[in-house]
């Protein structure tokens, strides 16, 4: 049965997970959830394009701020706005997403209307066991 929030579909047999190969985390996390029941939709940061309503959807799945997605320390953040950035409007934090997805604080794993942001792998576990 297809539910649908938003513009991010969602099944209850199917996992979407937001992640940036390049991070540690991220694989990590891609294998426990490839390890799982579900099946898996993965969303490679670096390959696919995930727009600003998606963006601002899942932020309010995780019921967090736009710019919580971010990795404010992230070298190509830094280099792209500086240490001192004044970025101030969801709108300014949106543009850095879709411009910049390496930026992603960390893999962001979507359940029906569940989400979650992945700082530990070991997460994912205690995420699925909830479902």
């Amino acid at each position: 049965m297809q539910q649908q929030m938003g513009v991010i579909a969602t099944n209850k047999r199917e996992l979407n997970l937001y992640y940036n190969p390049n991070s540690s985390v991220g694989m990590q996390t891609l294998a426990f959830v490839e390890a799982s029941k579900y099946k898996l939709l993965a969303v490679d940061l670096t390959q696919t394009k995930v727009t600003g309503t998606q963006w601002a959807e899942l932020a309010e799945r995780l019921g967090k701020p736009i710019k919580a997605l971010i990795n404010t320390d992230h070298p190509d953040f830094i280099h792209a706005y500086g240490k001192n950035h004044n970025l101030e409007s969801d709108d300014d934090w949106l543009k850095v997403l879709e411009n910049n997805p390496k930026v992603v604080t960390q893999p962001i794993l979507v359940h029906g209307n569940q989400a979650l942001q992945v700082s530990n792998p070991a997460m994912v576990l205690e995420f699925l066991e909830k479902q």
